[in-house]
């Protein structure tokens, strides 16, 4: 049986990079590992449960949904068991899953409102894992790894589309490269210059790609590699904060 997998390929990286982020702030427990498995499928039964909403397929979208819930469920029992109170991040996601499927349910996938609200979903996701560690989330934990992976995530979803489905639109990209710069001098003026080198890359590729001819396997397999880059320099971030 093939799988029915998402073609979302840069949602792997919203997908890892909080997640682990947030377990390297709240500490590592056993029950991560469940944890981030059960995330995995959840994630994978989400991409058939919001194409339910374009009504097509019905049966098709269910089968698989049911798949790919069911050992999710099961394996997010884990930190539920050992902190209970991690169920509210999972409430935090809800309004985000809402807002995609009523953009599936008109076909506007790719609508940047759509986009954004996928980024503060996955995002949360660090949070959770945070917490599952620590059992407490300070405001330090909102900059990393939650505001960290939000303002990465915005970047690539700006950089992309002036790459693809804005590439013609002049006003797009300045807002791109305005918003990069100014990431990179407010991380710099807060005193968090580790941060603010980790943005750099995303801020050269936003200026320095523009225009070029670059395959959609290309720009993906150049995030792969920004992603990781910024992951480890994230990480050298928060554990020299402890």
């Amino acid at each position: 049986m093939k799988l029915f997998l998402p073609k979302q390929h840069g949602a792997w990286a919203m997908l890892i990079l909080p997640f682990w982020l947030g377990v390297l702030k709240g500490g590592f427990v056993w029950q991560d590992i469940p944890f981030f498995i059960g995330w995995v499928f959840l994630y994978l039964a989400t991409y058939p449960m919001l194409l339910l909403f374009k009504r097509k397929k019905i049966q098709f979208y269910t089968k698989w949904t049911l798949i790919y819930i069911i050992p999710a469920l099961l394996l997010l029992l884990f930190p539920f068991l050992k902190r209970p109170s991690i169920f509210v991040f999972g409430l935090m996601m809800v309004p985000f899953f809402a807002i995609n499927a009523y953009y599936t349910s008109i076909n506007k996938d790719r609508a940047f409102m759509n986009d954004m609200s996928a980024v503060f979903a996955f995002s949360i996701a660090g949070l959770a894992s945070s917490y599952l560690g620590q059992g407490v989330n300070s405001f330090e934990t909102l900059i990393f790894p939650f505001l960290t992976s939000v303002l990465f995530f915005m970047g690539c979803t700006f950089y992309v589309k002036t790459m693809i489905r804005e590439k013609k639109n002049n006003w797009f990209k300045w807002i791109s490269w305005t918003f990069h710069l100014l990431i990179v001098a407010a991380w710099f003026l807060s005193g968090y210059w580790i941060v603010a080198i980790a943005f750099i890359p995303s801020l050269l590729r936003a200026y320095f790609f523009y225009g070029k001819k670059l395959s959609p396997l290309q720009i993906g397999v150049y995030e792969i590699i920004n992603s990781a880059v910024i992951f480890i320099i994230l990480s050298i971030q928060i554990v020299t904060l402890k």
